[in-house]
C-alpha cells in the first residue's frame, strides 16, 4: 500500500520509505548530502547556554525554576512545560505550564517590542500536572491536567479573567490541544498507553462551556479512513473515556497536537510516531516513525510537543533522546534544529514562536539538576525562514 507524504502529498512507497536526513519519495533509503543538517545548516558548538544551533542563531534564558524572572519580583515555576506565545501590542506573552502534583498550573511572561522583559504573573493555580495545552483563536490558554481524571482549564494569557475549568471537554489524562476554526472543535490528545485522539465540538465557537466530546474511531491499520463517535459520558466515571466506545482507535501515550490548513499532526511517545489527520478527506496516516529508519539512525526521537512555523515547518521537541528540537520541512527533510547539552535528564517543552516568526520560545522541564526545580525557559533569535 501506498501513503502521501505528510506536507506535500507525494507519494511514498510504506515498504521502502525511511525517515533520516530526507524523506525518499517512492525509493529505497539514501543518506542525504549532508547527514544531520536541514534548511539552516550543521549545529555548531554548544554555546555559553549549552545549546547548539546553527551559524546566525543566538540564545538567552529567560527564566529559571525558583529564581525570579530577570526584571520582575515574580519566581518562575518549577517544571515548566507546554506553552504559547500571543502578541500584546507591540510586544508578546510566553505562557508556560507546571507539570507538579497539586499546585501545577501556569505562567506568563510579557515582553515588549525589543525583547525586554517587562512584567511575568501566575495565571493559573493549584491545579495537578498542567502538560501541554493550545492555544484558541480567541487568544486564551487551554492547560491540560496530565492525571487520569484531569481537566483542561480555560486561562486569560493577561491575568485579568480568573481561569475556568471547562468539564465538558472530558475528564481524561489530557495532554495537548489544537483549535480547528474551520471545523470550529478543538483536537485533544491522551497520554496513555492504550490512548484516545478526541475532538470537542462547543455548542457556540468561541465558548467551551458545553459541547459534544467524540473519539476517532479507525481500523488498526497505519493508514486509512476515520470517523467520530460521541463519548456518551465525559465525565469518565465509572468507565473511562477512552473504553466508552467500541471502534476507537488506540494511540500509544499521545503528546503534541498541531493544527494547520485542514491537517492535524500529533505525536505518541510510546512508539515515536507522528500521525497525520488529513481533514479534508478524513483519512489517516502515519507520518514518522523512527523505526523505519536503517541502522538505528533517526534523527528525531522522544516525539513530544510540536509546534508550526509561518514556512511551514514543523518543530518536534524531544523527550529524552538527544534532547534536540527537530525540524520536518515542506520539502520533507527531517534534521536537528538545536541540541540541549548536558542536560541528558531532562525533556524539551513548549517551543513556540513569537508573533513575528523571530524568536523560538522553549523549556527544558528539569535543567542539568534533572530535578523539576531545575527547569529553565530559553529564547531562541536567528534568521528563521519565513
Amino acid at each position: 500500500m501506498e501513503r502521501r507524504s505528510f506536507l506535500r502529498g507525494a507519494v511514498i512507497g510504506t515498504s521502502a520509505a525511511a525517515f533520516g536526513g530526507t524523506l525518499m519519495r517512492g525509493a529505497a533509503y539514501a543518506a542525504p548530502a549532508q547527514p544531520g543538517a536541514g534548511p539552516y545548516g550543521a549545529l555548531g558548538p554548544a554555546n555559553a547556554n549549552g545549546i547548539m544551533l546553527p551559524a546566525g542563531f543566538t540564545s538567552r534564558i529567560v527564566a529559571r525554576s525558583g529564581q525570579t524572572v530577570p526584571g520582575t519580583s515574580y519566581t518562575w515555576h518549577n517544571a515548566p512545560d507546554g506553552g504559547a506565545c500571543y502578541a500584546d501590542g507591540t510586544g508578546w506573552i510566553y505562557v508556560s505550564n507546571s507539570e507538579i502534583s497539586s499546585t501545577g498550573g501556569a505562567s506568563a511572561i510579557r515582553f515588549d517590542a525589543s525583547g525586554n522583559v517587562t512584567s511575568a504573573y501566575r495565571i493559573l493555580s493549584n491545579t495537578n500536572r498542567n502538560c501541554a495545552g493550545g492555544k484558541t483563536p480567541w487568544n486564551t490558554w487551554l492547560s491540560c491536567e496530565e492525571v487520569d481524571t484531569g481537566y483542561v482549564y480555560e486561562t486569560d494569557p493577561w491575568g485579568v479573567n480568573a481561569a475556568v475549568r471547562r468539564a465538558a471537554m472530558g475528564r481524561f489524562n489530557h495532554e495537548a490541544a489544537a483549535a480547528d476554526p474551520v471545523r470550529r472543535v478543538v483536537y485533544l490528545t491522551e497520554d496513555k498507553s492504550d490512548g484516545r485522539f478526541y475532538r470537542f465540538v462547543p455548542s457556540t465557537w468561541g465558548n467551551l462551556s458545553s459541547g459534544t466530546l467524540q473519539v476517532l474511531t479507525a481500523g488498526s491499520a497505519t493508514s486509512g479512513s476515520f470517523s467520530w463517535a460521541n463519548v456518551p459520558d465525559p465525565d469518565g466515571s465509572p468507565t473511562a473515556t477512552r473504553y466508552q466506545v467500541s471502534g476507537a482507535k488506540v494511540f500509544n501515550g499521545g503528546e503534541g497536537c498541531h493544527y494547520a490548513n485542514d491537517t492535524v499532526w500529533f505525536t505518541t511517545k510510546g512508539d515515536n510516531r507522528l500521525w497525520q489527520l488529513n481533514l479534508a478527506n478524513n483519512t489517516y496516516e502515519l507520518a514518522y516513525d523512527d523505526s523505519l529508519v536503517p541502522g538505528g539512525a533517526a534523527p528525531l526521537t522522544g516525539v513530544d510537543n510540536v509546534t508550526g512555523s509561518s514556512s511551514g515547518d514543523l518543530f518536534i521537541a524531544e523527550d529524552g533522546g538527544n534532547m534536540e528540537i527537530c525540524l520536518i520541512t515542506p520539502d520533507d527533510v527531517v534534521a536537528p534544529f538545536l541540541r540541549i547539552t548536558g542536560q541528558s535528564s531532562s525533556e524539551i517543552c513548549g517551543p513556540a514562536f513569537s508573533p513575528d516568526g523571530s524568536r523560538l520560545y522553549f523549556s527544558s522541564q528539569r535543567g542539568t539538576t534533572g530535578s523539576s526545580s531545575g527547569g529553565i525557559t530559553y529564547e531562541v533569535t536567528g534568521p528563521f525562514r519565513a
